[in-house]
């Protein structure tokens, strides 16, 4: 079997890549560098060359391959090898007619524990989509901030105190909503200092979150690792790193419990089963991210289903919904909180033949948000 093709596909906000062979089998997989889409285009096209003409089933040779021919790196090339890796698994357990966690030393599990993503520019909102959350039978809720998501226009200002307290208070209200009958995945999305990630993960302790996720930037691991040592809530981050060494070194400084490698960023199948072996052998839990199409969902899953840590899947709204159900055959079936494991051959999904004319790809637009003083802040 050789590879005769490879396609990078543009559809709604999401990047495919789509790669054929001359026994007819092919293979999907989707890039994660979500603000630079065009750019992982561009490397899935480059990548795409060297594959042409080769065995698709030496998946970890073309990986090292891809993975070490240049020397500089980064998200658009890190989404792109991904998509293309996942692609390739795919292929592989089409061709053996099997899921591709089959190939990966079977299932451990028959379903996975899901969190539902929760949106709302004001308490009240919020508050409600826990609840509407709990009603439809979810036992966690993520995507959960105490600052309310608001309009990235709106410039921002709080006093310290306010800040602090009013983030307490809100994540207080979530608790108070579903009482103890729902997880709450607490996200900051790297917007504090050291300083104030540790005093308020001191406030909200007392609600027993399930973990807090990215509460500073994670470029600076040795801060992480000094916020995990103050605090006694467990920390949750990882989605923006792109390599098992990366993991490691986050690791090794206890600056994480639940590690959350992105399958469609860090270098797919391949690279995620190695991190979560790394967190393993360090009793910390994974909760793959996936803010991304139904195709990210069905590569998650996969590994949701062969390893023993396993913890938590994210599981974004809508994917039974225009645009997304419109972009796909059909999706990974939810019941009761829970993505049922699939025993479809590869990874389960198949794109809809005319999904990019229906969806256009939309590239983009840079847009960060200002503090009140006009500085840059993150949300």
């Amino acid at each position: 079997m050789k590879i005769t093709k490879v396609e990078a596909i543009g559809v709604s906000r999401y990047l495919y890549a789509k790669v054929h062979t001359d026994e007819g089998i092919t293979g999907l997989g989707e890039s994660g560098a979500w603000g630079f889409l065009e750019a992982s285009k561009s490397a899935i096209e480059t990548l795409g060359r060297y594959l042409i003409g080769k065995d698709p089933l030496l998946i970890e040779h073309h990986w090292q391959y891809m993975n070490r021919f240049s020397h500089f790196r980064g998200s658009a090339i890190l989404g792109a090898l991904s998509a293309l890796d996942i692609a390739l698994w795919d292929i592989a357990g089409k061709h053996f007619g099997v899921p591709v966690y089959q190939l990966l030393g079977g299932k451990t599990r028959d379903k996975a524990r899901v969190y539902y993503h929760v949106f709302g520019n004001t308490k009240e909102t919020l508050v409600q989509g826990v609840k509407d959350a709990k009603e439809q039978g979810f036992t966690a809720v993520g995507h959960l901030t105490p600052f309310l998501d608001e309009a990235r226009d709106k410039p921002y200002f709080k006093t310290h105190a306010a800040k602090m307290s009013d983030a307490i208070d809100t994540v207080g209200a979530y608790r108070d909503a579903v009482g103890n009958d729902v997880d709450l995945c607490i996200e900051i999305h790297r917007r504090l200092t050291p300083a104030e990630a540790i005093v308020l993960a001191r406030g909200i302790e007392q609600f027993n979150p399930f973990f807090y996720e990215d509460p500073i930037l994670p470029d600076n691991l040795d801060a992480m690792g000094l916020v995990a040592q103050h605090i006694s809530i467990p920390i949750a981050t990882g989605e923006r790193l792109h390599t098992i060494h990366e993991f490691d070194m986050l690791l090794k400084r206890g600056a994480v419990q639940y590690v959350r490698p992105d399958v469609c960023l860090v270098g797919g199948i391949t690279s995620a089963k190695k991190i979560a072996a790394l967190a393993e052998a360090n009793y910390v839990g994974v909760v793959p991210h996936n803010p991304l199409s139904p195709v990210s969902t069905a590569a998650c899953l996969q590994i949701a289903a062969c390893i023993p840590n396993f913890a938590l899947q994210e599981y974004p709204i809508g994917e039974h919904e225009a645009p997304k159900n419109e972009i796909v055959k059909s999706a990974i079936h939810q019941e009761n909180g829970y993505l049922i494991i699939p025993d479809t051959p590869g990874i389960g999904i198949e794109l809809m033949d005319d999904a990019a004319e229906r969806h256009p790809f939309m590239p983009r637009v840079v847009n960060t948000r200002l503090n009140e003083d006009g500085s840059v802040m993150d949300q």
